[in-house]
């Protein structure tokens, strides 16, 4: 995404004025999961009447004054755009800081976060980094543990911790520092290899986007601070690094078969007993075979937590490629220079499978001229699985994640793939029409998928179209939902999905840098 600039932000924050916000009506915090479930005055003024979302500052996990002032300052005309932004952009800080504080090492300047997706207490490294990334705005150098940038930096360190101890699994309990309880059972049913430690790990499934995510966040940081120090201070953070790569490339060179055809051990299995066929791998836990030599890495599972149908995942690749390359700066930066050569090979050579293995020739629109889109996964065999799920990394988030240019011509076939009838998880509602996922089924939108589609397009009436579907989408309550029925939008799943909510503020705040006039008009 494309941050304010620091001058206009500047001139946003001297312009601020009052916000609304809901009281919690007991001296005790309700617990947001429940609280998020019902309506709250005072509603916006507009047709929708949405609620006011936010806890009251006492409830709140995280206070930061240049967030508030920004909240009071974009030029949005519409009274329940206005609201839904207000409600979304904070809900992260809101109420999704679990803990923020200090190792216990003898170190006890090293800094930790851990940070809730919403109504499940645990830590993925893909979500916790999208959730902070919202704030990238804002983001600017601040030695001050009640800063952002300590947030950031507590993130960093507490997912490289998690890199080092299980490089294969996608979600955490929280640092025993923390004091905070987690009794979930999550994944400890579950039969994984390599092995974990149950205690630490909430649940293991191999997704490469994960490791991106951590990759992602440091290089974010770096780049909006440029706090070289706090990386040579994190003793963990190269090892972390290192770590990503030894597994990445495991994930990469491993494959079903052996140069004289005997089936070869994978470097990862998962197992669990469920009625849910996505919940689980094919092949004893190893999942469908895949070809060698794609320069391609594996991934289990997908953005959703759902089983890959081929474990090339394109968009997940993606990722990595680009997480690489710009991590790779600050392992340079470090004097790494060695590591940081690694890192842009590994990147160049996920670049090269991408291209090779990824893009295929398809039927066009017109059902009879061909095309070339990214496949969503491949096997390297010829196995093609086509559309995209709303879920992040995504096709088309593709520019977003700065992969390829939004004018490509094979992305703009492939997106308007994506967001046709010709995707079997594109939901063509009366109510809402988006990308959805197998893991809430056919007929289901998610609010975020559309949200990308805002940030991918320079269309102002695709634009506004999508708007105003979200904005009629929440059911009243003033957040951004996991998935909404197509055709009735009070059917909806997950009433606190921070991740969403924070995509969606941070949408808005993109749309005041390239689409101002948009948010002055009327939505009604």
């Amino acid at each position: 995404m494309r941050p304010l600039a620091t001058a206009q932000l500047l001139i946003l924050l001297s312009q601020a004025t009052p916000l609304v916000t809901s009281q919690d009506s007991s001296s005790s915090c309700l617990d947001y999961s429940i609280r998020s479930r019902t309506r709250h005055p005072p509603f916006s003024p507009g047709r929708h009447a949405l609620s006011s979302a936010r806890p009251s500052p006492s409830c709140r996990t995280f206070n930061l004054s240049s967030l508030e002032s920004l909240l009071g300052t974009l030029p949005i005309a519409d009274p329940d755009l206005l609201r839904l932004w207000q409600n979304t952009y904070p809900n992260t800080l809101d109420t999704a800081i679990k803990w923020h504080g200090h190792s216990n090492s003898p170190d006890s300047e090293e800094e930790l976060t851990f940070i809730i997706t919403g109504d499940i207490n645990a830590m993925w490294l893909r979500d916790s980094a999208r959730q902070l990334q919202s704030y990238l705005p804002l983001l600017t150098p601040s030695p001050s543990s009640d800063s952002l940038a300590s947030l950031f930096r507590g993130t960093v360190n507490t997912q490289a911790r998690n890199v080092l101890s299980a490089g294969y699994c996608n979600s955490f309990r929280p640092p025993p520092e923390s004091g905070v309880i987690s009794d979930e059972e999550g994944g400890d049913k579950d039969v994984v290899r390599p092995e974990y430690d149950r205690a630490e790990v909430f649940e293991c499934k191999w997704e490469v986007d994960s490791l991106a995510s951590f990759l992602e966040l440091s290089r974010d940081y770096y780049f909006s601070t440029h706090d070289i120090e706090f990386f040579r201070r994190q003793g963990n953070w190269t090892g972390a690094v290192r770590r990503v790569v030894e597994v990445g490339r495991g994930m990469q060179r491993g494959t079903t078969y052996g140069a004289d055809g005997r089936v070869l051990g994978s470097g990862y299995s998962f197992a669990r007993m469920t009625t849910r066929s996505t919940e689980t791998l094919a092949n004893d836990g190893a999942g469908s075979p895949v070809a060698s030599g794609t320069g391609l890495v594996r991934s289990a599972f997908r953005p959703s937590d759902d089983a890959t149908t081929y474990q090339f995942l394109v968009p997940g690749n993606m990722m990595f490629c680009v997480a690489l390359a710009g991590a790779a700066v600050i392992a340079e930066d470090l004097g790494e220079q060695e590591l940081a050569e690694e890192m842009r090979a590994f990147s160049r050579e996920v670049r090269e499978g991408i291209e090779k293995f990824g893009v295929v020739e398809v039927v066009g629109e017109d059902g009879v001229s061909k095309e070339k889109v990214y496949a969503y996964e491949v096997d390297g065999f010829g196995g093609v699985v086509l559309g995209d799920d709303a879920n992040l990394p995504s096709l088309l988030s593709a520019p977003v994640m700065g992969y390829v240019a939004g004018s490509d011509p094979v992305y703009q076939a492939t997106r308007r793939r994506i967001l046709s009838r010709r995707n079997p998880y594109y939901a063509d509602g009366e109510v809402v029409r988006g990308v959805g996922s197998p893991h809430t089924g056919p007929g289901k939108v998610w609010p975020m998928s559309l949200v990308m589609q805002i940030m991918t397009s320079e269309d102002d009436e695709e634009i506004r179209g999508a708007l105003k579907q979200i904005l009629g989408s929440t059911d009243g309550l003033g957040l951004i939902h996991e998935s909404i029925d197509g055709w009735d939008s009070t059917k909806w799943t997950r009433e606190w999905f921070s991740w969403a909510n924070g995509l969606f503020g941070a949408m808005i705040v993109d749309l005041a840098k390239r689409k101002e006039g948009l948010l002055r008009e009327s939505f009604q």
